[in-house]
């Protein structure tokens, strides 16, 4: 039988998927979601870690030639109207809830576009 412990510690070191984030990246962990959130100036909250899972439920969805940054965009405005939409989402990642938020969700956006979302 497993103890929380061991499963806590086999999730750090990415034995175990997170169940938190059952659409993670094979190569992505909380802890370097964190360590990219801190290169970046943010410290995450419950409300930065449900943005980072509906990016990695977005991708998982979607293959990469489907991937649209719009529709990401408009989808994840949507998903979080109720708390503000993009207003709410831009004060959690300033520098762009697609860009920086796939940054710290370990997901890689191949074409960079400042309309949506993804400022530098």
């Amino acid at each position: 039988m497993t103890t929380l412990i061991q499963t806590m510690m086999e999730m750090e070191r990415g034995d175990v998927k997170d169940p938190m984030f059952p659409h993670a990246p094979e190569d992505w962990t909380p802890r370097l979601g964190r360590a990219a959130a801190k290169a970046e100036g943010l410290v995450l909250s419950e409300e930065h870690w449900a943005v980072v899972a509906a990016l990695q439920d977005y991708f998982a969805r979607h293959a990469e030639r489907e991937r649209n940054m719009r529709e990401l965009h408009d989808a994840l405005d949507e998903r979080f109207h109720a708390s503000g939409g993009m207003r709410y989402l831009y004060q959690l990642f300033p520098g762009g809830p697609v860009a920086q938020g796939c940054r710290i969700a370990g997901l890689h956006v191949n074409v960079v576009d400042r309309g949506f979302g993804s400022v530098m």
